[in-house]
């Protein structure tokens, strides 16, 4: 063998162990962090919970930034174009697994990996203390002898404001005006300002708000009243069709680029994994209103699918929507 091509083997050789050793460092440097929602809302209010325990788990830093806009479009589609080497990040809520539906996007989270679903969020319709409501019942009366008077905080189509409210007109009538927010954390402000009337929020973004009398619950996307929320009815009480579609929540999720290299997908899953299992974050997300699921691999994929199924054959049932799930290939729960 000649010289040339035992260099140009050494050469290679070379290049692969560099290439395993900067693998086998990830992470070197911080990682970008991608919120498709607007400050203060709730999954704002999870991921900056959960991120601690994860820089300290990789010894790194990550770094938070929100991309709100076009009901997570933007910052997923921002997340999608960045280099698939684990450094950038995507944290969003539900709503990727309704875009095609809604006609936003052509993709879902099907197009990422996903990383961990941390956790799913409960469902409180909240007001504002001085409103005359003090349960859905007379809000829904109110509306129906005053159409289109009311306003409805939502966060744009496929959003979960937006997506309640569907369930609701699949049963019942809410004919109300919607104000159109980047998250829940500007709809809760407008709330707080009495700038709207009600508002379908995750019960994790007004939790602490309702138990301190600074926002008042009407009704929780549920059956039972919860032990959390003690005092604020059901919302079968108000419509005992809907229970149909219980029992329905928001979630959380982590997600990077489906290219991303296999070890350093591994590495993410350990790392968040170990994160949302820690007993500060299970505090954390009790107190906040949630419950944590800490999925990843089949058991994610799993989850979303179901959800998916549920929620848009809902919606479409509930004539929210004209295009049918099963055009999408997505069926019937």
């Amino acid at each position: 063998m000649t010289k040339p091509a035992l260099s140009r083997i050494a050469l290679a050789i070379g290049a692969l162990s560099i290439a395993g050793g900067a693998l086998a460092d990830y992470p070197e440097r911080n990682i970008q962090g991608t919120i498709q929602w607007g400050a203060g809302g709730a999954t704002d209010n999870v991921i900056r919970s959960l991120t601690p325990h994860v820089e300290e788990i990789l010894g790194t830093s990550v770094i938070l930034t929100n991309r709100a806009g076009g009901t997570g479009v933007i910052g997923m589609n921002h997340v999608m174009r960045q280099r698939p080497d684990g450094y950038n990040l995507l944290f969003g809520a539900e709503n990727p697994q309704l875009y095609p539906l809604m006609g936003l996007a052509d993709f879902t989270y099907d197009d990422m990996h996903t990383v961990n679903i941390i956790g799913q969020g409960l469902v409180v319709i909240a007001t504002h203390p001085n409103s005359p409501f003090e349960t859905f019942e007379e809000l829904l009366a109110y509306a129906n002898d005053n159409p289109g008077e009311l306003r409805m905080g939502g966060t744009g189509a496929g959003g979960l404001p937006s997506t309640i409210h569907a369930m609701i007109n699949a049963v019942g009538d809410l004919d109300v005006r919607t104000v159109t927010f980047a998250g829940d954390g500007p709809g809760v402000t407008a709330l707080l300002g009495e700038h709207i009337d009600f508002m379908p929020l995750s019960l994790s973004a007004v939790a602490e708000q309702i138990r301190g009398g600074r926002l008042k619950g009407l009704a929780v996307l549920n059956a039972e009243e919860l032990d959390s929320l003690p005092g604020v009815p059901p919302i079968t009480e108000a419509l005992p069709e809907i229970e149909s579609f219980l029992p329905w929540g928001p979630f959380w999720g982590v997600f990077v680029h489906q290219d991303t290299p296999d070890d350093i997908k591994a590495t993410l899953e350990e790392a968040y994994e170990q994160a949302v299992a820690s007993d500060g974050f299970q505090e954390f997300l009790t107190n906040f209103g949630g419950e944590p699921l800490n999925l990843n691999g089949e058991e994610a994929q799993q989850y979303l699918d179901s959800w998916q199924s549920v929620t848009a054959w809902s919606m479409f049932d509930a004539e929210a929507v004209e295009t049918s799930p099963e055009e999408l290939g997505i069926p019937r729960p």
